[in-house]
């Protein structure tokens, strides 16, 4: 039984209320001080490939992990892998003692790999082209170092390359080396498109590459 004190007549009251009218294209998101205008998200558009942070930079803790990779359409071997902790490759670049680290780390499993084949005089050692630097740089340094440890013959600058960006660089041949077989050396391979440039300039002129690089940048 309802109680005639309580009881309240709620259809009369919403019968007065007035609701105003809203415009869908009138509304604004705030963002701050800015006002924008609300746009529908599209379901079937494509996300867009986010920039690479530079301010998360690679390292490597230098745990031994031999291996044998295809990238970009070139097979190489590598002794260390990325990680997430370690040094930098920055401050591993800055520190001159690593060069004869790296190319004592890595000496060994090249002259495994190749065997007696290194003293029938067919074979030199180079690396990828210089970038940003026009002196030694740290690659360059440590081929040095292998070609040396090996007896075998080092040639500087084999490419140029004048672009600074490394996917699709276009390498240009500047000092071939007489050998036929070439240890191409990379003191690390991110894309592999650098070995890829290498590998392309090179078997234009027939010679036969040979790959290595101390640092896969690939977790």
């Amino acid at each position: 039984m309802t109680d005639e004190r309580t009881a309240i007549d709620m259809k009369g009251i919403l019968s007065e209320l007035t609701f105003p009218k809203v415009d869908e294209g009138s509304l604004v998101v705030s963002t701050g001080d800015k006002q924008s205008r609300a746009q529908p998200k599209d379901l079937f558009a494509v996300n867009k490939r986010k920039s690479w942070d530079k301010t998360v930079e690679a390292r490597c803790d230098f745990t031994y992990k031999l291996s044998l990779t295809r990238r970009s359409d070139v097979n190489f071997i590598s002794i260390w892998k990325k990680s997430i902790y370690g040094r930098t490759l920055t401050d591993i670049k800055g520190d001159s003692e690593m060069v004869t680290f790296f190319a004592e780390s890595i000496t060994p499993v090249i002259s495994e790999t190749l065997g007696y084949h290194l003293a029938d005089g067919s074979w030199a050692v180079c690396t990828s082209p210089k970038r940003r630097h026009k002196e030694k740089n740290f690659a360059t340094l440590i081929s040095e170092r292998i070609a040396d440890s090996l007896g075998i013959p080092f040639y500087e600058d084999v490419a140029l390359c004048h672009s600074k960006q490394r996917v699709n660089a276009v390498f240009e041949l500047n000092n071939l080396p007489k050998e036929s077989n070439i240890i191409v050396f990379d003191d690390f391979v991110t894309t592999g498109m650098t070995l890829a440039g290498m590998k392309k300039l090179l078997s234009s002129f027939g010679k036969n590459g040979v790959y290595f690089s101390c640092i896969n940048n690939k977790l």
